[in-house]
C-alpha cells in the first residue's frame, strides 16, 4: 500500500503540540499526540504507536491508538524482539509483510496470533546518530506496508525526532530546526479556515479539521491551498461546500 503523507498533514499534527513545547508538558502527552497523527495519517490500520527508548531497549514512554497496539507492543517488550525493537536497533524501517509466513521474530508472532494483526511496518526516530526510539502501525490484512508507506512515514519520523529531542532536552527550544519549522509552515491559514468551517457548519474542532483532510485528500490538493480557498469562499460570503 502506498500512502501519501503531505507535509501539510505534517504540519496539523505538529500544531496540536505546539502548545506542549510552550507549556513544557510531559513527554507522554507528546508521543500520544504523535500516534494519533500517524493514525490520522494512515487510515484503515489496525492502530499506530510510538515508543521512546533508552539505550538497553527499555521504554521510556510510550503512547499507542489502540489496545491491540499496546498488546502487541508489550509482547515485544517481554519477549524482546518484534518489528518495533528491530527498527530501533537496527536504526533502519521494518516492514512486516504477512504474520504468517514471518521467521524473524517467531516468539512474538506467536504470542500476538490471537491479535488482528497481519502486516506492520516500524521506523526509527533518528536524531543524528541518536535513537530515541520508533513509530509503528500495525494492520489487519497482509501486505498492507511497502516502500511506498515508508517513505512518508521516515519523512514523519524525522520531523518527530526534532521535536521528541527538544521536549526531553527539558526547555522550550528557542529555535526548532528546519524541518519543524517548515512543518509548521501555513498552520495559520490552516487554523482561519478551521475556525471558518466550525462557524458555518456548526463543526466541533476535530470535525473541522478532518473535514479539510477530506477536501485534501480528494481534490489531491495541498492542505494549504483547500484551506485558503475555504478562507476565500467564506470571505465571499458563500458556504464552503465538504
Amino acid at each position: 500500500m502506498s500512502q501519501l503523507l503531505p507535509l501539510d498533514e505534517l504540519s496539523l499534527t505538529f500544531a496540536r503540540i505546539k502548545g506542549l513545547l510552550m507549556t513544557e508538558e510531559k513527554v507522554d502527552r507528546a508521543v500520544q499526540l504523535l500516534a494519533e497523527g500517524i493514525r490520522d495519517a494512515f487510515p484503515g490500520s489496525v492502530g499506530a504507536g510510538v515508543s521512546l527508548l533508552d539505550e538497553l531497549g527499555r521504554r521510556t514512554s510510550t503512547g499507542s491508538t489502540h489496545q491491540v497496539v499496546a498488546r502487541a507492543d508489550q509482547a515485544q517488550y517481554e519477549l524482546g524482539e518484534g518489528p518495533c525493537l528491530t527498527a530501533w536497533a537496527t536504526d533502519q524501517t521494518v516492514i512486516m509483510y504477512n504474520i504468517a509466513t514471518e521467521d524473524r521474530w517467531p516468539s512474538w508472532a506467536r504470542a500476538v496470533n490471537d491479535l488482528p494483526i497481519k502486516s506492520a511496518i516500524s521506523t526509527p526516530l533518528m536524531m543524528g546518530a541518536k535513537s530515541l526510539g520508533a513509530l509503528k502501525v500495525y494492520s489487519g490484512t497482509p501486505g498492507t506496508y511497502d516502500a511506498g508507506t515508508a517513505r512518508p512515514l521516515e519523512k514523519f519520523a524525522s520531523t518527530a525526532a526534532i521535536l521528541l529531542n527538544n521536549i526531553q532536552a527539558g526547555g522550550v527550544p528557542k529555535r526548532l530546526g528546519k524541518a519543524l519549522t517548515t512543518a509548521l509552515s501555513g498552520r495559520d491559514v490552516i487554523n482561519r479556515a478551521q475556525g471558518a468551517l466550525m462557524q458555518l457548519h456548526g463543526l466541533g474542532e476535530e470535525d473541522a479539521l478532518r473535514r479539510l483532510l477530506d477536501l485534501a485528500r480528494t481534490s489531491r490538493l495541498p492542505l494549504v491551498t483547500v484551506s485558503e480557498g475555504v478562507l476565500a469562499r467564506a470571505g465571499k460570503g458563500h458556504q464552503a461546500r465538504a
